[in-house]
């Protein structure tokens, strides 16, 4: 599974490295809505949600399926200007003007765009003017509750005027909190971004991609990006009525997640954790699906329970458990694969052993795997 974003004759200009204000902030929205996914800021979260007014917590609340579970794309809404060529504003407020420059259909499509649902790619009619798109909106604000059920239907009732109070309520996040945040921050984030655009410039885009995240790459042809997710989308970085290009956004907030925006009519657009815990080499998606299948096998259970107390040879496997030891040799070959165990040779004996860090770690690469 991943998300493919096509790039074949996309010149490296057209490539941006770049901070964002809004995107940011979104990010840190959502770090004081699930602070679980975060734990290495939960000191931040908890002094920032501390220190709120009563009127402002009560409103994040009201939008919080806009950056909770799931991330609207209106925190990029750069990336729906075309004349914009990839570039967000260097301010809160001068994004929060792009967003403003937003039409109503896609704002209010991007904004109740609240689950993974399948129609992402798809594109499609807004709500506002499809009566279909407005059931399934309503749908899935209702099955996060009554109050994003209820700013569902004002939305769409009164775009302007909701437009106009998620406005304010960033400004006054800025306020609240968001100006510390971004004056600490920023400066790291355009160092990351210059980085990036060097290693771009001198090395090319499959030197720059690695060093975005392991899990973003070029694939054989180097005709398109490859984003490792535990998704499946397409987009193209050379549609020019989107603006051909591709914008990557750094974020202090962001590990363990990595965002891909890749809604049709919108330019591509990734959002990676700038600092993230070091991990030189995070299993792919496809390598943490293999570990989880390889144990999904009572009798490979058996024999990790063998092999994480002491090394095993073949034989002594077969008869612990009263299979041949073909049948073991077979279980084995799995669990090496999925790089769960370790083999060595001892004259002629081969002996078998977990790999207990590998498998000590297989809980939070899953958890990566899920967030990321």
């Amino acid at each position: 599974m991943s998300v493919w974003i096509d790039i074949a004759g996309l010149p490296d200009e057209r490539i941006v490295f770049t901070p964002s204000p809004l995107s940011e902030l979104g990010f840190a929205l959502h770090t004081l809505a699930e602070p679980a996914h975060h734990p290495g800021l939960h000191g931040w979260a908890t002094a920032t949600t501390a220190a709120l007014k009563p009127d402002l917590a009560d409103r994040l609340h009201e939008a919080v399926f806009l950056w909770g579970s799931t991330f609207s794309d209106i925190t990029a809404a750069f990336a729906a200007l075309p004349d914009r060529a990839g570039q967000p504003g260097t301010t809160l407020a001068e994004d929060l003007d792009l967003l403003d420059r937003m039409d109503d259909e896609r704002y209010v499509a991007a904004a109740l765009e609240i689950s993974c649902s399948s129609t992402y790619c798809e594109g499609g009619p807004s709500p506002l003017v499809d009566a279909r798109a407005r059931e399934q909106a309503l749908a899935r604000a209702m099955a996060r509750g009554p109050r994003p059920a209820d700013f569902a239907r004002r939305l769409l009732a009164d775009p302007p005027g909701v437009r106009a109070w998620i406005r304010r309520l960033f400004e006054d996040c800025e306020q609240a909190f968001f100006a510390d945040v971004w004056e600490r921050v920023r400066v790291q984030l355009a160092a990351d971004a210059r980085h990036k655009t060097e290693v771009l410039r001198r090395k090319g885009l499959a030197e720059a991609l690695a060093e975005v995240s392991p899990a973003v790459s070029l694939d054989e042809e180097q005709s398109r990006i490859v984003v490792d997710k535990m998704a499946h989308g397409r987009t193209t970085a050379v549609d020019p009525a989107v603006g051909a290009g591709v914008t990557f956004i750094p974020s202090t907030f962001g590990w363990p997640h990595l965002l891909s925006l890749h809604a049709p009519r919108w330019r591509p657009v990734i959002i990676y954790p700038a600092a993230a815990p070091d991990m030189s080499n995070p299993p792919s998606v496809e390598l943490l699906e293999g570990r989880l299948a390889a144990l999904a096998h009572p009798m490979r259970i058996r024999i990790c329970r063998a092999l994480a107390r002491t090394a095993h040879t073949t034989g002594e496997l077969a008869a612990a458990n009263g299979i041949s030891a073909p049948e073991v040799s077979r279980h084995v070959a799995t669990l090496k694969k999925a790089g769960l165990i370790q083999t060595r040779r001892r004259g002629r004996y081969v002996l078998h052993q977990l790999d207990l860090q590998v498998v000590a770690r297989l809980g939070s690469d899953f958890l990566e795997g899920v967030l990321r």
